[in-house]
């Protein structure tokens, strides 16, 4: 039989709790009619600013053409729009539109509810701890971490 220590990796920790994560946060969604996959283009977006299809398809973890269906349906909603890059014609840079101002308080509003589920039990000084130990684990595999704010 195939063995190993999932609950000893740090690993199966950050996995498990993202996966529950990702699930909660849908469900918060999809009453409003937003699914998970839009959340993450915007967040995205709102986050970096414009990006180019292949730059947003790798910050989701999903192949460029899984990521066109997304669009298609967004640009159609006039959330968000594609245009040619000027340096490069190949290249579209996808853009948050005004239009999409009411659907991420929306969103907003979801993730804060989330949040404060998420936390429920632990103190402020407990979830500073908590994200300075996931900024660690992250900067630790090679990521480039901003600074956190003190609490």
């Amino acid at each position: 039989m195939l063995q190993y220590d999932f609950e000893e990796s740090v690993g199966y920790w950050i996995t498990m709790t993202s996966h529950f994560y990702q699930d909660a946060l849908n469900q918060e969604l999809l009453p409003y009619g937003i699914t998970f996959r839009q959340f993450q283009v915007i967040g995205w977006l709102v986050y970096e600013g414009p990006l180019s299809q292949v730059e947003l398809a790798d910050r989701m973890m999903i192949e460029p053409p899984t990521l066109v269906r997304i669009l298609d349906r967004m640009e159609r909603d006039q959330w968000i729009t594609r245009e040619n890059d000027p340096q490069d014609r190949r290249r579209k840079v996808i853009t948050v539109l005004p239009e999409a101002k009411p659907v991420w308080s929306k969103m907003v509003a979801c993730l804060k509810r989330l949040r404060k589920k998420a936390t429920e039990g632990m103190t402020p000084e407990q979830v500073q701890t908590l994200k300075v130990l996931l900024a660690q684990v992250q900067e630790n595999l090679g990521a480039n971490v901003p600074e956190l704010e003190s609490s």
